[in-house]
């Protein structure tokens, strides 16, 4: 007996013909064609969906491939790539990566129930935007103090080696310091421009991609009118800071701040 396909499901958005139109441009996860899954009801909700194979996508078969991660950095592009394209179009509420339904049905029956969860948080990230902002301590770019001391080939090689250390000590405190500086200026920018913030946890090791060391990983939900402006003024947040930096991304699809609910029991 051949397995049938299973259904995955990227995100929940509003239904309008712009985002009909755009979804049969889009392939899914698998190449397969992303189609819109309607709820029962008369309802403007429709999930963003497409066929996947049973066989690499059931319980246990899905666990081994999340474990590669080539295969998982490839299916977290192609939702990505499917969810900013119906993000285009329509309010979407992102689903997480590799949720799966047992077919078309069984998404309707999740729709219906959560129907009003889903459409009142729709409604609170209409014209919202995701923007991420990390900070990076980049000593290696920093500069000595200015009061750090000058080699002086008179010590001993015990007592240079320990004064040096001392001199990197001071260029990292400084860069701490000036860190927790930008954290601030960009507290008092999403003040103005934001309307929610969400932590994650800092970036370590296979995750840290980017230059220095991740010290904070913060998601900002901002009005998409305030995107450009709260883009430019946290960009600017280090000016002046040495042995610090930052990264601003998006806007993106509100990814942080869909709240949503666990997929359906019967999902495999």
């Amino acid at each position: 007996m051949t397995a049938g396909p299973l259904t995955y499901v990227y995100a929940v958005a509003r239904h309008s013909v712009a985002l009909a139109q755009a979804t049969h441009a889009v392939e899914g996860v698998t190449g397969s064609p992303v189609h819109l899954v309607p709820p029962a009801r008369d309802s403007a909700l429709v999930a963003v969906a497409s066929p996947v194979p049973e066989d690499d996508f059931r319980e246990a078969a899905l666990r081994r491939h999340l474990e590669d991660l080539a295969w998982l950095e490839a299916l977290a592009r192609a939702h990505h790539h499917v969810v900013e394209a119906t993000a285009a179009h329509s309010t979407v509420l992102p689903l997480r990566l590799a949720t799966v339904y047992l077919d078309d049905d069984r998404v309707r029956a999740m729709l219906d129930d959560r129907h009003d969860l889903l459409l009142g948080t729709l409604e609170q990230l209409d014209g919202h935007v995701e923007l991420g902002v990390k900070i990076y301590l980049d000593v290696a770019s920093g500069t000595a103090p200015a009061s750090a001391p000058a080699p002086d080939p008179t010590l001993s090689p015990g007592r240079a080696y320990l004064r040096h250390r001392r001199a990197e000590q001071d260029i990292r405190d400084a860069a701490r310091q000036a860190a927790e500086e930008a954290a601030g200026r960009i507290e008092a920018i999403a003040r103005t421009h934001a309307v929610q913030r969400a932590r994650h946890r800092i970036q370590e090791g296979e995750l840290a991609t980017g230059p220095g060391t991740n010290v904070s990983n913060d998601a900002y939900l901002v009005p998409a009118a305030h995107a450009d402006a709260f883009r430019i003024e946290a960009t600017h947040a280090t000016d002046g800071l040495t042995g610090v930096h930052v990264d601003v991304t998006g806007p993106w699809a509100p990814y942080s701040f869909a709240t949503l609910p666990d997929p359906d029991e019967d999902a495999p």
